[in-house]
């Protein structure tokens, strides 16, 4: 009896594959390819890989810290997620994250934003949401926002290369889609 390996989290292992590909391709062109993942606040309302970048921005990463961080929280929760809501509203939830953080950072924020804390911080938030039912509200999901909001809106305050928005934004939205699904 042989052992073979499953692709048991194809939106998630999909996604580390991509952020992992646009890594290794920057690192090839010497960082020429990272500024076409990362939201500008100058938007040029134009340029289609400007307009790309709100959803994009998702697959860059500073460096290789920055990259293995996202990715092991992402490969830890997002395949208990994905069993969960299924892959097609894990990409839902997903885009409409990146979506959504780009968006508020080009609005509220002077600074550029690429990473998938945003993903991250909403796969911690609904992983609290795994085992609701209709009209529960889960203690551990209180603890988790407290801990992981509460920490980033401290560290907000400090002078970093950390986007915090991102990371309280995603958690809203994990917060959001958990609620929504509970009800549903």
């Amino acid at each position: 009896m042989g052992l073979r390996l499953k692709w048991n989290s194809p939106v998630i292992l999909t996604f580390a594959l991509l952020c992992t590909g646009v890594f290794v391709a920057d690192m090839l062109l010497m960082g020429k390819l990272m500024p076409v993942f990362t939201v500008y606040p100058s938007m040029d309302w134009s340029n289609l890989f400007s307009l790309a970048s709100l959803v994009t921005h998702v697959f860059g990463h500073t460096n290789l810290e920055h990259l293995l961080g996202n990715l092991t929280f992402i490969l830890l929760l997002g395949p208990i997620i994905e069993e969960k809501y299924g892959s097609k509203r894990l990409i839902h939830m997903m885009l409409a994250t990146a979506l959504i953080t780009g968006l508020i950072n080009i609005m509220f924020f002077n600074t550029g934003l690429m990473g998938a804390s945003g993903i991250v911080f909403m796969l911690i938030l609904l992983v609290s949401f795994t085992n609701v039912s209709s009209g529960e509200i889960p203690v551990t999901f209180i603890l988790v926002a407290l801990l992981f909001i509460g920490k980033e809106l401290l560290q907000s305050v400090e002078i970093n290369q950390v986007a915090e928005s991102a990371h309280i934004i995603g958690g809203i939205c994990g917060s959001f889609f958990g609620f929504k699904g509970a009800r549903g």
